[in-house]
């Protein structure tokens, strides 16, 4: 079976577009490929998260990794800091990773940008521990969106040079990835852009959300004062609602609503309550579980255990070829 690597910044609980552009796709593709997902915080420290909120965020994770679906029997499920592995082959990495090139990434950019009093050599070298994370299990698909492609585009430049500059072919290439025939996108409530952590609580519906709270939450989403024409087209924030609802709800539900959209006769109070509804329906089995599992404190430290072990077995492997290659040995 072909290697499939993929992790998550641990920087809170997972919502709905993690869900369906991410998560519910592991739970297929881990029967048919030797699948890693690990919780990504190192990555996480980039913004300096307290020590507190960057255990307990560790913790959230896992647990719905495994409320969602993912078999730690199966798949490898590991925290990325209890890998040292990881740390190691970043630092070879990095003396293979040239200035000029990290500066022109568009993620740093964008952050620069975004954070100008926090621009660290964390942010700086992303990509190259991100391709530590993909060449350490010698993965060869890597399910990434829009925004990740430059990424792993670089990884695979990290490898080839790697395996240039030791005249090796140690170092495969990895491609992008998806188990489903479309990648989803999940809008947030804001009525603009991608659901996500960064927007706020009220841009996004998580996982774990108790049903009173996804129905405040929908309720309070962006919307206009309606169609003044019939079938006109949808502006960004009634498009997001309606591609949500293609996300939980049923064919018929979808096409009633549009009709009445394309005929001015929406309301848009009843459409947000069928949403939530929807929402609430949809995510029950995983919040059940959560909630169940978040009881259990020892079953979650078993899975980590296990699930670190695998992933440590796997590095080692690949470290001890990596040091060979470069030439560290013990004299």
């Amino acid at each position: 079976m072909e290697t499939v690597v993929s992790g998550i910044r641990s920087t809170g609980k997972l919502h709905l577009g993690n869900y369906y552009g991410a998560v519910r796709n592991f739970v297929q593709m881990q029967h048919e490929h030797n699948c890693f997902f690990f919780i990504a915080d190192l990555h996480s420290l980039t913004t300096h998260p307290t020590p507190d909120d960057l255990q307990a965020n560790v913790r959230q994770v896992v647990v719905e990794y495994l409320a969602a679906g993912i078999d730690p029997e199966v798949a490898t499920i590991y925290v990325q800091s209890e890998v040292p592995e990881v740390a190691e082959l970043y630092l070879y990495l990095n003396m293979n990773a040239y200035l000029g090139e990290l500066e022109r990434a568009a993620s740093f950019k964008d952050k620069v940008r975004a954070n100008p009093n926090n621009v660290n050599a964390g942010l700086l070298t992303y990509p190259v521990l991100m391709a530590a994370d993909i060449l350490l299990h010698r993965a060869t698909k890597v399910p990434v969106g829009k925004d990740q492609e430059q990424h792993l585009e670089m990884t695979r430049t990290f490898a080839n040079r790697f395996n240039r500059m030791y005249n090796t072919a140690y170092f495969t290439e990895p491609h992008a990835f998806s188990f489903s025939k479309q990648l989803i996108k999940i809008p947030g409530l804001d009525g603009k852009g991608k659901m996500g952590k960064s927007e706020g609580e009220a841009n996004a519906v998580y996982l774990s959300d108790t049903p009173e709270t996804i129905r405040k939450k929908v309720m309070r989403a962006v919307t206009d004062s309606g169609p003044t024409e019939p079938n006109q087209q949808k502006p960004e924030a009634i498009q997001n609602l309606f591609t949500l609802l293609e996300a939980v709800s049923s064919p018929d539900t979808v096409m009633h609503f549009d009709e009445q959209y394309n005929r001015c006769e929406i309301r848009y109070g009843d459409l947000k309550k069928q949403l939530a509804e929807d929402m609430i329906i949809a995510t029950a089995t995983v919040r059940e579980r959560i909630h169940e599992i978040s009881n259990d404190n020892e079953y979650i430290s078993k899975m980590i255990r296990l699930g670190n072990e695998k992933a440590r077995e796997s590095a080692r492997k690949t470290i001890a070829d990596v040091r060979e290659i470069i030439g560290i040995r013990t004299l």
